[in-house]
């Protein structure tokens, strides 16, 4: 009797007893391989694990070409997330592998922590905790308020537009810069990233990484932003030059940041030194009820694809063309040989 076929899992805490998730996969005579990416991870070290697998339900593993070419049998990578930065895109293609993503299922989850961050700036609470912990009453500390800051929002996708629902309620002007073009109700659109950058008090990113996006907030970028301003990143870690940053913070030429993404996760050095610095662990898109969907979209994907079904939110759609001649190949070998046998 054959082996069922392998499905690699590395999104931390899939609930393979699940009967929305894990449950499912099995009832399609899968078996699960459970690995969760909870540190880096090497090329080589994903090669070994993912090994004959059909399908990943994939965190930010390295799926690079060299992965890629010697993983035959990968027909899906079903990323639990909206960047796929971490996926050679034109190498899985080649190869009939379809990447998905999960599209706006925590654009609000990542909208409310970046106000959470962006509170924990403004109103120093994470100082005051300390401060009082240590029995320091301390009242005089300078706090600031959203309600009529000029807030500008670098991207204007589902996540940018959520962060700007958000602000308007609270009373802030906002500036947006959008290469889509896009129009935003009670929000005023930028001409240009300097224009954001330089007029702003405070600066939160949300687009993806790309070539053209990273290190596009590099030295020259920042020393445009006012002294007084701060800057908020819950989108990619590479977007930020993050060494000009920790220099401009050290140097006092801005007033602070916070990030929740960085350049390697987790960062390989101490972050402690560096004044006025908010911290998270690239925690801005989950909760229990985001990552529910999550879980339970990327495994339909998974499915779907699997049994040559089209989906919505399919990074690489040509990819399933060639995934279904690939499929016709094999099967026209099977027979040629069963042919011959007999």
């Amino acid at each position: 009797m054959s082996q069922p076929s392998k499905i690699f899992v590395s999104w931390p805490g899939y609930p393979v007893d699940d009967d929305d998730c894990g449950k499912r996969l099995a009832s399609a005579g899968y078996k699960i391989s459970l690995h969760p990416k909870l540190s880096t991870r090497s090329e080589d070290e994903l090669l070994e694990l993912v090994g004959d697998a059909v399908a990943a339900i994939a965190s930010t593993d390295p799926f690079s070409r060299k992965v890629l070419d010697a993983c035959p049998n990968l027909k899906v990578i079903a990323r639990t997330g909206v960047g796929y930065d971490n996926i050679d895109i034109a190498a899985a293609t080649e190869h009939g592998i379809c990447v998905s993503i999960t599209k706006g299922l925590n654009a609000s989850t990542v909208a409310e922590h970046t106000l959470a961050l962006l509170f924990a700036l403004t109103r120093k609470v994470i100082e005051q905790d300390h401060w009082v912990k240590m029995g320091r009453w301390e009242r005089t500390v300078k706090l600031s308020e959203i309600r009529g800051k000029l807030i500008g929002v670098v991207g204007a996708g589902e996540i940018g537009q959520e962060v700007i629902l958000r602000l308007r309620a609270f009373g802030a002007r906002i500036l947006y810069f959008s290469r889509s073009g896009r129009m935003i109700e009670g929000a005023e659109r930028a001409l240009s990233l300097d224009q954001v950058l330089s007029a702003s008090d405070i600066i939160t990113l949300h687009i993806p990484l790309t070539a053209e996006t990273k290190g596009i907030i590099d030295a020259a970028q920042l020393s445009k932003m006012k002294r007084s301003a701060f800057l908020v990143n819950t989108s990619r870690g590479r977007i930020v030059d993050q060494s000009a940053l920790f220099a401009a913070l050290t140097r006092g030429e801005l007033a602070g940041a916070a990030l929740d993404v960085f350049e390697t996760e987790p960062p390989t050095f101490h972050l402690d030194s560096i004044p006025n610095l908010i911290c998270s662990a690239h925690t801005a898109g989950l909760s229990d009820a985001a990552n529910a969907r999550i879980t339970e979209a990327a495994t339909s994907a998974v499915l779907d694809i699997l049994a040559g079904k089209k989906i919505q939110d399919l990074i690489n759609p040509e990819a399933l063309r060639n995934y279904e001649e690939s499929r016709i190949s094999s099967w026209k070998l099977a027979s040629d040989l069963k042919k011959a046998v007999h």
